[in-house]
């Protein structure tokens, strides 16, 4: 049992973030939650003693609010998204992510914990690594992407976020590590066996499948284990259901 760490969790009202509030619950930790509505959080938890809900629009926060809530937390973890509707992908805030990952990485760093923070960023398979490093994509579906990145906003959004992570935070920040965790396409269904690559292994054609409870027990593990986090500190895995891959 994990009862000694804390972790804040944004966006945790989600198909994917309820899951991820659950299962860290289940695992006996102990877990601060921004949502809007706490209304919308998996029947059950509300209740539960280890969790602690802030009701507020994350970005509203003002940057002292922030570092507070960040303080004494071993990892962040971020399920936020663009909700999948008209209004939620081309309405305000169309930067959603990237607004929230800068700010809450900025909170981490002055915050200047001793100890380093983990910062977990669920993403999407529409990010790629920089430096071309997921070969797996041609140039059509390179193309095909920036094309998507152009209009749709959401896809923009998330690369600048994973963006942000590689280049301003980077590999050495004394004070945030970090890692994006890059599911395909999601599927409702239990936790499975699931696997885990660096880089792109399906094309946009024959996209593979991941089950949301998946990619929260992932992120749980980097949370809670030293030796999934050494694996994939700074790196952007790609998660899979294991029949899929």
């Amino acid at each position: 049992m994990n009862v000694e760490k804390t972790v804040l969790l944004v966006g945790g009202t989600g198909r994917t973030g309820g899951r991820v509030l659950q299962q860290l619950l289940d695992r006996g930790v102990r877990v601060r939650a921004i949502v809007r509505s706490s209304a919308r959080l998996p029947a059950g938890t509300v209740e539960n003693p280890r969790l602690t809900v802030v009701e507020t629009d994350l970005l509203s926060l003002s940057d002292a609010d922030l570092r507070e809530h960040v303080r004494g937390c071993d990892a962040v973890i971020s399920c936020l998204g663009h909700v999948l509707d008209l209004k939620g992908v081309f309405g305000p805030p169309r930067d959603l992510v990237t607004q929230a990952t800068t700010r809450l990485c900025h909170a981490i760093e002055a915050t200047r914990s001793p100890e380093p923070i983990k910062f977990i960023l669920m993403s999407s398979v529409s990010v790629n690594r920089p430096g071309r490093l997921d070969t797996r994509r041609g140039t059509v579906e390179r193309a095909v992407v920036g094309f998507l990145r152009g209009v749709v906003p959401p896809a923009k959004d998330n690369q600048r976020a994973a963006d942000f992570l590689c280049s301003e935070i980077g590999p050495s920040n004394l004070f945030v590590q970090w890692a994006v965790v890059r599911p395909d396409t999601l599927l409702e269904g239990d936790v499975s066996a699931y696997a885990l690559h660096e880089g792109l292994i399906s094309s946009l054609a024959k996209p593979d499948s991941t089950n949301m409870a998946n990619v929260a027990h992932f992120m749980c593990e980097l949370a809670t284990d030293p030796k999934a986090w050494d694996n994939w500190d700074g790196k952007l895995p790609v998660i899979v259901n294991a029949a899929a891959s």
